[in-house]
């Protein structure tokens, strides 16, 4: 089975069904591509009336010596027409290459816009399941070969054409015996570059496979680097790095020889050809039937003809890799989002608060059910909190309330509509979500409590972070509110990254809060700071809380234990404590947990509950 880090199998060096979608790209470009391709037309034209120019020269005047006044005239006149004709192709060739690259960049953008649009309306299982690295290369990557592929290939394509239809013109209306000489090895040729393509195809993927390889196992270890000096895995690291990368070197020097022998062969092909020219022409301008500007306009344009063929290499591989990048960029245009807006979304106007689910069974895969039966009803403005195991079904009914995820069987509401019924965006700007891996954004503290919404001003951002404690730590830092944050959030602290999670979500102002074990990584202190902020954030909104720790949601309206995607058993603390059922088995366990660090600790002081 292929390891997911690889790269994927190649298709075909050219396909033509990717192909008709790569031009779909280009069609609204047209007139543009097709001026490049007249510039091109033109610059061809251009460059081979320089050989024809110095044939006229040697045939017309050299012949006539020094001392003809004609000879001198026509050499100056032949000189400025080569001076004009060198400049005009200059002017050509830079107007022809700027036209390029622009529309080159314009078709590129369009496909970059489109897949990171793509990309956004995606489910999360479909994220869940690629790789990040992989997508991030099929944004950048992938659509610069693409460009590539645009502008070297596609419309330069006609440059080398144009050049053979062109060479091979002029040497037939020059002089037809002497051009079938020349072109007497173009079968020899095109057998050669069909074998060459064949083989090509095979190293320049070994290669790609082995890189991705060694890609894959570098940022794998250079990610896990604490672990590897952890366990002392340096030594075994390194002989597994070696082992790839021997695989590497070895597929990388197979593709090399296949190049090196290339153009080599196809080098000593056109010396044959022009040795050839040189014999033939030769013995025909000793019989008087050649001019010797003839025999070297001959020689110069062989050289041409096979310039196109030299260059084949490199166009081979940059339409392979497109091809491939082409495979890989429309499969995933071609993933459909699992979580779409209906046709015509119900609006669901002021949003109360009032939630409920109505039968709910649910499973990421099919016939493994998560969550069986589930129903419960939130009243505008409860706390609702979720207990359980790992594995309950706690995080899965956060997932279906901000529509991650559709239900199986059943209903979510919310004011009452089917959340399957509304927009997508919405539902979820009507909820807040503050989870237990608080993502940050590269940026300063005032932008990630923002998020770009400008409706935000600066005094809400620093209320709503006075309001959860946040604003004090932020404060110290040394520009404040303009701190910059780096990746992650990797310089704060994971109670600080917590705080201001919750200074986001009190700052959209929700009507409904989520707390996905928003406490679970925060010390007793930040806790602390936490749920005496928890009565703002709660206030006068639905608010679900995910938690473990069963100290935060002593004060909840209703707490739903959930057994095995079950409700086992619901209602407030006090209730489930006199039930003496799950809830209180739990309770107990972290009851006794604490006491037990308080025996190792005495600085660790545990409050006694009176419900216990």
């Amino acid at each position: 089975m292929a390891d997911f880090r690889e790269e994927e199998a190649l298709g075909k060096v050219y396909d033509a069904r990717l192909m008709a979608r790569l031009l779909s790209y280009a069609r609204p470009h047209w007139k543009a591509l097709l001026l490049c391709i007249l510039m091109l037309g033109v610059s061809v034209g251009l460059d081979l009336l320089l050989p024809k120019l110095v044939q006229l020269a040697i045939d017309n005047y050299l012949v006539l010596g020094i001392d003809d006044p004609v000879a001198v005239e026509g050499l100056t006149r032949i000189a400025l027409w080569l001076t004009v004709i060198l400049v005009l192709g200059f002017v050509v060739s830079y107007g022809e290459v700027l036209l390029l690259q622009y529309t080159g960049q314009k078709i590129i953008y369009a496909i970059r816009k489109q897949l990171f649009g793509h990309l956004q309306r995606l489910h999360l299982q479909f994220f869940d399941t690629t790789p990040a690295g992989r997508l991030v290369t099929r944004v950048t990557n992938d659509t610069e070969t693409l460009n590539e592929m645009y502008t070297s290939v596609l419309v330069n394509l006609f440059r080398d054409v144009f050049m053979l239809i062109g060479v091979a013109i002029m040497m037939i209306s020059t002089h037809p015996k002497l051009a079938g000489v020349s072109l007497v090895l173009i079968p020899a040729v095109a057998y050669y570059t069909r074998f060459f393509a064949t083989k090509a195809r095979d190293a320049w993927r070994e290669v790609r496979v082995r890189l991705a390889r060694i890609n894959a196992f570098v940022a794998e270890h250079v990610n896990g680097m604490r672990i590897v000096q952890l366990f002392a895995r340096e030594a075994k690291t390194f002989a597994e790095f070696a082992q790839e990368n021997e695989a590497y070197n070895q597929a990388s020097w197979r593709q090399l020889m296949v190049w090196a022998v290339f153009r080599p062969i196809l080098d000593l092909l056109a010396n044959i050809t022009i040795a050839l020219v040189l014999w033939y022409g030769g013995l025909q301008a000793l019989a008087g039937n050649l001019t010797p500007g003839v025999l070297l306009l001959f020689v110069t344009l062989a050289r041409r003809f096979f310039e196109p063929l030299m260059q084949l290499a490199e166009k081979f591989n940059i339409l392979q890799s497109a091809m491939a990048s082409a495979e890989r960029i429309f499969m995933l245009l071609d993933t459909k989002p699992a979580i779409v807006d209906p046709p015509n979304p119900k609006p669901l106007g002021r949003v109360s608060g009032e939630v409920e689910f109505q039968g709910v069974w649910f499973a990421y895969n099919e016939g493994e059910w998560v969550l069986k039966d589930v129903s419960f009803r939130a009243e505008p403005g409860q706390t609702i909190a979720f207990v359980g195991h790992t594995g309950a079904g706690k995080s899965s009914i956060i997932s279906l309330l901000c529509r991650f995820y559709d239900v199986q069987k059943g209903r979510v509401l919310v004011n009452g509509i089917d959340v399957r019924e509304v927009s997508t965006a919405e539902l979820r700007r009507a909820i807040g979500l503050v989870a237990q891996d608080v993502f940050l954004f590269s940026g300063d503290i005032a932008s990630n409590i923002r998020l770009g919404n400008r409706e935000i001003s600066d005094e809400r951002i620093r209320e709503a972070a006075r309001a959860v404690g946040a604003d004090e730590f932020i404060r110290e830092l040394r520009l404040g509110y303009d701190e910059p944050v780096a990746e992650r959030g990797a310089t704060l602290s994971a109670g600080q990254r917590q705080l201001l999670s919750f200074a986001r979500a009190l700052a959209f102002d929700p009507p409904i809060l989520v707390l996905d074990e928003a406490t679970a990584s925060v010390d007793s202190e930040t806790e602390a700071l936490i749920q005496r902020a928890l009565k703002r954030l709660t206030a006068g909104r639905t608010t679900f809380i995910v938690a473990h720790r069963l100290s935060t949601i002593q004060h909840a309206d209703k707490i739903i234990v959930l057994h095995k995607g079950r409700i086992h058993e619901q209602g407030t603390h006090e209730e489930l404590i006199a039930k003496r059922g799950l809830y209180y088995k739990l309770w107990r366990l972290q009851f006794a947990e604490r006491e037990e660090e308080e025996q190792a600790d005495p600085a660790v002081q545990v409050a006694p509950n009176p419900s216990v």
